[in-house]
């Protein structure tokens, strides 16, 4: 028999969801049926979910009062005829399906349900059964047998202690007496924390001024009585205001094993309420979460909070994590609330502004316009009430979850128990979901950096070692990166920028040109830079000032680079410092697109990577530095310039083959000596580095020095010879092979040469005969008396006299090697060639000998007698 009904109509719209539980609620509780109302709740929740979010159709939903039960139908016009059942894998494998969630939910929570189908609509109906309590009670325990009762002494005291603000006692009645032996005259005045034991958690920070600032709380510890022994006592605290508005905390204390006088009443779990007649009992983490449950943290988040809120009727829900320290809790899901925002933020547990003080226990919060800042997350949001309750596994604090309303008073210490309830429900499963993605987490941290140092000693290039840092973390840890790197006594300059969009990275270069760089703190960590942010705002603001006219004449009324650079950088930025060799070498900075933030794992990997990352740039930097000085120096050591040799060609190729920040041994020279007369040189001196340089230098500027002052070839390479022994220990051996130059009348030339232990220079005849220019004799630089001579060779016009190095001629691949008679053979090729022309089919042969790169110096000195001045 019907003996009332009330039916609304929703439309397919996100926010009537919410309006059908309110629709619920408010029929049930008129008819006096609260016992029901969070199943009703819970399971119309889903259903007008399948209708309008996921079938797309408006929802009829139709209450019901039985005699003994409620029956609730929701209706929706998706007649799909398909029943997926609690056994089947494929229905449990889809739970946002219309078959999915809400009929499991259904089979597990009311007493009878079932769906019906008709040409235009389908309809979902489940029946609740009213509990048998005693008429006139709001709540009721079964009756019991007497040895089943709690235990009391024969005559309970309930001790009644007020404390004011400031914690001092201000009230103490009889009971508090006859418990603790304390009289109200010897108590009255004094701190209540100068009586009480309170059990706190070291390094927490939470003890007994905290808990009486709480609008409400029960728990245990002890008072000391007046032998100083400690009480065990349960206490449930009320914070008040007397008509003056001055706070205070009313205490009721009872002795602990007589806490059943004064715990509430603890909601039975669901299976506990589910009549025999129906089967297996569900599992209340099941019941809580739906079956199945999502095996990632994030959908088990996520799952979670959009229950607890359809549990308590609310607008929204968070649920924040703890980190290993529980120092700070992080947001990691939430529904109602503006997620893209809030995603990943950190709060303070104990300490700080803003702090998240109930983080511990639970807490409601009436009105948060009374107390601004209780609950950080919600500033700004519109939620007026919301309770808040710990998750804990062994005694840990590993998270909070909390829901709100837009309504002030919506939430009261019975909502508070059954949230705690769901939370203890679940609060395992979700630190095993964590530590699981925790050390998943790790793990690619861990590939991440392996790969990373990898990619970073792979060069010692600056610019490259650059565009790699910023290229590794975006996007996998940030979606935009600028690197500035900081010079000696120099400020902080922008190096690199790189956008996971490309589009975006020259508004972004020229957003973070026109800002102050971040100062360059050593300290180790993240720290949050929010200049890039407030930039990027202010230039849209103005962009959007000149579309609508409000700006100065004259200027554009474009802002669409502007409003993109905006939301590119709109995020959480952070900068971590690049710290080598105890100086801080730079900066790498991360940053978030609009509204969003970094997780925690994130930052660490970061700053593991910024660790890397400045020793390698450091070492690039310091490598770069001796190249370029190497460099610098290889430059000195050969002629700025060749001369103009009337009626020669003259070409030079030099190729260093070894290190950047080598100097190598290798050398050449040609220089005037006096009027009609040139000289020539080419050389090897044995090594590299250092002491080669030494003898390269000495070499070269000797060999101008004598020449100029009229010494004969072998008088030049003797002398030089002495200077090198007089080096001692730094002295090294060199070939080399000096000759002048003399340029006759009719358009040959006459060259004097001295050979000592060099590759002999070869000539080339106009007929393509090849042949030594010189004979052998000894190197320089080990001998002390040497008696060397120089030969005269005449060059015809069209003649070619080519001098080399050993890396020419000792090119090998494998036990194949080159050699002079190699080189021999390439020259005769060149008949008819120029002096340019010659050394580069010489040079084209060496590298085209063997398939690996030339790994030795070379040096190529060709001159060509042309018969004409000015060739």
């Amino acid at each position: 028999m019907i003996t009332a009904r009330a039916t609304a109509t929703f439309e397919p719209i996100g926010r009537s969801v919410a309006a059908a539980r309110a629709f619920v609620r408010d029929t049930l509780q008129g008819w006096g049926f609260g016992d029901v109302v969070d199943d009703a709740v819970v399971l119309t929740s889903e259903l007008v979910t399948n209708a309008v979010v996921h079938a797309g159709t408006a929802a009829d939903v139709l209450c019901l009062r039985l005699p003994t039960a409620v029956r609730v139908e929701v209706a929706d016009r998706y007649p799909e005829r398909e029943v997926p059942l609690h056994e089947s894998p494929e229905a449990a494998a889809s739970p946002d399906r219309e078959g999915g969630r809400g009929l499991i939910l259904c089979s597990a929570l009311a007493s009878r349900w079932g769906v019906e189908y008709a040409a235009t609509h389908k309809q979902v109906w489940f029946q609740l059964d009213l509990p048998q309590r005693p008429a006139g009670t709001r709540a009721a325990g079964p009756a019991l047998p007497a040895a089943a009762l709690p235990l009391a002494d024969s005559q309970v005291r309930v001790a009644v202690v007020q404390v004011a603000h400031d914690s001092t006692v201000t009230s103490w009645n009889e009971d508090a007496a006859a418990l603790f032996g304390h009289t109200a005259g010897t108590v009255v005045g004094k701190p209540f924390g100068d009586l009480t034991a309170w059990p706190q958690t070291p390094g927490t920070g939470f003890g007994l001024a905290e808990a009486l600032r709480l609008s409400r709380w029960e728990g245990s510890y002890g008072v000391r009585d007046a032998d100083g022994k400690v009480q065990p006592v349960y206490g449930s605290h009320l914070r008040v205001r007397d008509t003056y508005g001055e706070p205070s905390t009313v205490c009721l204390l009872v002795r602990d094993h007589e806490r059943a006088v004064l715990a509430s009443p603890v909601r039975l779990p669901v299976q506990d309420a589910v009549p025999a007649d129906r089967g297996k009992a569900a599992d209340p983490f099941e019941v809580f979460i739906g079956s199945p449950a999502p095996d990632d943290l994030d959908g088990l988040l996520q799952r979670t909070v959009e229950r607890a809120r359809d549990m308590l009727d609310g607008d929204s829900a968070y649920l924040l994590l703890a980190t290993d320290d529980e120092t700070e809790l992080e947001v990691r899901a939430s529904t109602g609330l503006p997620s893209a925002r809030q995603r990943f933020a950190r709060v303070p547990v104990e300490a700080g502004t803003g702090r998240y003080g109930s983080a511990r226990m639970p807490a409601v919060h009436e009105d948060l316009t009374a107390a601004p800042g209780a609950v950080p997350l919600l500033a700004g949001t519109g939620m007026r009430s919301v309770v808040t309750v710990p998750l804990k596994v062994e005694g840990r604090l590993t998270g909070s979850l909390g829901v709100a309303a837009e309504t002030p008073g919506r939430y009261g210490n019975e909502e508070a128990l059954r949230l705690q309830f769901a939370a203890d429900r679940i609060a395992l499963a979700v630190e095993s979901a964590r530590l699981t993605e925790l050390e998943r987490l790790r793990r690619g941290s861990l590939s991440f950096l392996v790969e990373a140092s990898d990619l970073l000693a792979g060069t010692l290039e600056r610019d490259q070692t650059l565009a790699l840092m910023a290229q590794m973390t975006v996007p996998t840890l940030a979606s935009w990166c600028a690197v500035y790197t900081i010079a000696e006594q120099s400020e902080p300059e922008l190096a690199f920028v790189l956008h996971e969009d490309e589009d975006r990275i020259d508004g972004l270069k020229a957003l973070l040109s026109r800002i102050d760089p971040p100062s360059p703190d050593p300290t180790p960590g993240a720290r949050t830079w929010t200049a890039p942010s407030r930039a990027a705002n202010s230039t849209a603001l103005r962009a959007s000032l000149r579309s609508l006219g409000l700006a100065e004449a004259g200027r554009p009324a474009t802002g669409t680079g502007a409003h993109a650079t905006a939301s590119a950088v709109g995020g959480e930025t952070v900068v971590l410092p690049l710290v080598a060799r105890n100086r801080v070498i730079g900066m790498l900075t991360l940053g978030k697109p609009s509204d969003e933030r970094f997780r925690q794992e994130i930052l660490e990997l970061a700053e593991d990577l910024s660790r890397r990352a400045a020793l390698a740039l450091d070492n690039a930097r310091l490598y770069s530095e001796r190249t370029a000085i190497s460099q610098s120096l290889q430059r000195s050591l050969l002629p700025p310039e060749l001369p103009q040799i009337p009626g020669v060609e003259v070409e030079v190729i030099y190729q260093a083959q070894g290190e950047g920040n080598e100097v190598g041994g290798d050398f050449y020279d040609l220089f005037p000596i006096r009027e009609g007369c040139w000289g020539f040189a080419i050389g090897d001196v044995c090594g590299t580095g250092p002491e080669a340089a030494a003898v390269t230098g000495l070499a070269r500027h000797a060999l101008r020095l004598l020449a100029r002052e009229g010494f004969s070839g072998p008088a030049v390479l003797e002398r030089l010879n002495a200077a090198i022994l007089d080096e001692g220990a730094r002295s090294r051996f060199l070939t080399l092979l000096y000759g002048e130059l003399w340029p006759q009348p009719d358009g040959s030339a006459e060259l004097k040469v001295v050979c000592a232990g060099h590759p002999l220079p070869l000539r080339l005849r106009q007929d393509g005969t090849v042949d030594p220019a010189a004979e052998p004799q000894p190197l320089l630089g080990v001998l002390e008396d040497l008696e060397l001579y120089e030969q005269t060779v005449r060059l015809d016009t069209g003649d070619v006299l080519l001098c080399v190095t050993d890396g020419v001629t000792e090119r090998r691949e494998g036990s194949r090697m080159l050699g002079d008679d190699g080189l021999a053979d390439v020259l005769a090729q060149c008949t008819g060639l120029t002096a340019g022309a010659v050394a580069a089919r010489v040079q084209r042969a060496v590298e085209r000998f063997a398939a690996d790169a030339p790994s030795d110096d070379m040096a190529i000195l060709t001159l060509r007698v042309s018969g004409h001045e000015g060739d």
